[in-house]
Order: C-alpha cells, then structure tokens, then sequence
C-alpha cells in the first residue's frame, strides 16, 4: 500500500467577485481578493492528492498552522486507510476542536487522500464511493448578493445562458420589496427563487417571528413563492428551526457551517431541517457527507451539498452528491478564476445540470505556473466582522 511521502499545505490569492458587489464592500476590508487553503499529499508511488478546508478563506495562517502541526501524524503513514487517518487526526486534535477549525483542517487532509487513491486507481473519486448515480445533476445558481438592479440582471443572464432554473439571492429582513422585485424579474424568465437570509453569523439570532413577518410581507406584494429559505435562523437554536417549520409553508434547509456529521444527523434525526447542506471542506471530507446523505434518507430530508469555497471544495461535494444520489447542488455565482481554472471542464454545465466528471480523482488541475500567478496575500482575507456600507432603502425596489 502506497506510504504518504510528504504533506505541504498550499495557500493561494486571486481575484474574487467585484469591488461593486456588496459581498465585498461588507466581508472583504482590503478589496475583491480571496484565499483558499488546500492540503497536498504525496504518496511514495509519485501520485499527489489535493483537498481543501474551507476555513483558509477566513483565517488562512489558522489553517497552516495546523495543518503543520497534523504533519507528522499523516506521513510515513499508509495512504489508503482513509478511516485510519481520519482517527488519527482527531486524536491529535478533537480534545481541544472537536468542533470548529481543526475540523476543517481535517476535512482538507481526508479529501486530498480520497483524491490520490482515486487518481492512483485511475479513477474519479464518485467510484471509490460506489460510483455515480446520475449522468448529471441539477443545479442552482448561488448569488444574489446585489444591491443593484444591474448586478440582479447580470446574474440572471448568466443563469438562462446556462439554462439553470433555480437561483438562491441574499435577503435580510428588511429587504422586502427588493425580494419580491427579484421573485418577480426571475420568474419571467422561468426562474424559481430560494432565499438565504444570511442567519449564520448572526449573534444574536433574529427570532422566528421575524422571518415569518418578512415572508408574510413578501407573500403580500408578489404572487410568486420561495422554493427555500436558508439559514434564517442562528445555528446554536435547532428548537427554533422546528417552530419556523411549523409556522410556515416555505422548505427549511440549513447547516452549512455544522463540522461534524454526528451534529447534523442529531438534526435530521430532531427534524430541524427539511433540507441540509454539508460542505465536505467543513463538515470533516466526503467520507462526513456520504454519512450525512444515508442518515437523511432515512428521515426523508434532502441533501444539498454546500458550494462556495475553492476549486478542491467544490469538487470535493460534487463527487460526493454524484456518488450518494443527490439531486440538487449549488453552483457559486461570484467569480473566482483560480477556481475555474483548477476546475476547467470537469465543472461542465449543460441545460441547468452539472455534468458528471470524468477525470481521475477530483479532476483538479494545479501546476507550478498556477501558483504562480495565484501567490498567497495574507491581506485577502474575509472578515466576518461586517462592514456596514450603506445599501440603497428597501422603498427603492418598489415597482
């Protein structure tokens, strides 16, 4: 069995979104630049695998710094018993992270050797995991940080060039008439809306009766229905999840910023959720989904897998959803080129659906002339102390 040879934790700059899109006047202080964070494995037989974590795009020296500590229990070890080395790193780390940022860290080590045994056995990883269930896959466009009618018309240019069918837009409770505007311009193109109401930073929570207020309040001004409302509530009160099941008529999903799968199925299991949404960079690697996606199926809950780091944590859940039958994944919207660069064809979307991969492994492309052009700024971080700056009254949505 191949040995791990050597461990090198990969951090990486490029240009992010635009300076005009409020995602970037709110989270990032220092401009449209984002980092990702990946952990690369080789093996004795020359074969190298990528994963990510996706906490580098928050605190990108955090994440190195573990993942050097984590070094020396991961090489001059096996490489195939994934299981093995999952345990190991949470013995080195769950007594004082056995919820949180190691967790990420571990995600990146267990992804990179699901992508090495696969590229070793000449294989995308869908099939170390019993293999894809689906010639592809629908999709949703995930965007909708506007505060700008243009920036809305852009996106929703981009979805009927693509022929994607569902977009998911950012909303606060407040923004009202700006929802209902954007419910309205999508469904004249055949597009169904979901909304994240961006509850997961939130401390304190807005109370359920907030959200039923904002939904009612939509439902007042437009005929057009959410297909989901997303994160519409803090993380830390599963209780409050339940009432807003039980008050409202919209699909509850939620958990993409849960780390481990013993959490998220405690919640399918309470009926917290109608849909969840693990992030393999998050949640502990594909192997954490893949248990995830058998629990909800259990309970009826539907798993859409989270999308919105780099190029290694896309790819990382889309392998994932292909192998565990999923039918919905997201698509992020906000341009990132080392992304689509590491990405190329492998993210191939025809007619609203992602494509099944085919190339070995994850299908990532990272040579030495990428780093260069992508070289670490240790300024391009996201903050999560946002910034206030001022979007345009609710009242100049109105029609």
């Amino acid at each position: 069995m191949p040995i791990i040879e050597n461990v090198r934790c990969v951090l990486l700059s490029s240009p992010y979104a635009d300076a005009d899109d409020p995602e970037i006047k709110e989270c990032f202080p220092n401009g449209p630049k984002r980092t990702i964070g990946m952990v690369e494995v080789t093996l004795d037989n020359g074969v190298t695998g990528l994963g990510e974590g996706y906490m580098a795009v928050f605190a990108p020296l955090v994440f190195r710094s573990i993942v050097d500590l984590c070094r020396p229990y991961v090489e001059g070890r096996e490489a195939f018993d994934i299981d093995r080395r999952v345990r190991d790193l949470r013995s080195v780390c769950d007594y004082w992270s056995l919820q949180g940022a190691a967790r990420h860290v571990i995600s990146a080590y267990e992804i990179a050797l699901q992508d090495a045994k696969a590229k070793a056995q000449g294989v995308p990883v869908y099939d170390l995991l019993g293999g894809a269930k689906a010639e592809s896959i629908e999709i949703y466009g995930s965007g909708g940080c506007c505060d700008a009618k243009p920036q809305f018309l852009r996106e929703l240019d981009l979805l009927s060039k693509l022929g994607i069918g569902l977009y998911k837009i950012r909303s606060v409770k407040g923004d009202v008439h700006r929802t209902a505007w954007i419910m309205e311009e999508a469904a004249a193109r055949g597009i169904r809306v979901g909304v994240d109401m961006c509850q997961n930073l939130a401390d304190p929570p807005q109370p359920v009766e907030d959200v039923v207020a904002f939904i009612d309040a939509v439902y007042a001004i437009t005929d057009q229905r959410m297909v989901f409302v997303e994160e519409a509530l803090g993380p830390d009160s599963p209780e409050s999840f339940r009432e807003l099941r039980a008050r409202i008529d919209v699909p509850v999903y939620g958990g993409e910023i849960i780390t481990t799968p013993k959490e998220m199925i405690e919640r399918i299991n309470n009926g917290v959720y109608d849909g969840v949404q693990p992030d393999a960079s998050v949640i502990g690697g594909i192997g954490a989904v893949m248990e995830v996606f058998s629990a909800a199926r259990e309970k009826d809950v539907r798993v859409i897998v989270h999308a919105w780091g780099g190029a290694a944590a896309i790819m990382a859940s889309y392998h994932a959803a292909f192998a565990a039958g999923g039918d919905l994944v997201e698509y992020p919207m906000l341009d990132f080129r080392l992304g689509a660069e590491m990405i190329g064809d492998q993210g191939r979307i025809e007619q609203g659906r992602l494509v099944r991969p085919t190339a070995p492994g994850l299908g990532l492309t990272l040579t030495p002339e990428i780093e260069s052009r992508y070289p670490f700024d240790e300024t391009a971080v996201y903050s999560c102390m946002l910034q206030e700056y001022g979007p345009p009254p609710d009242e100049s949505w109105k029609r």
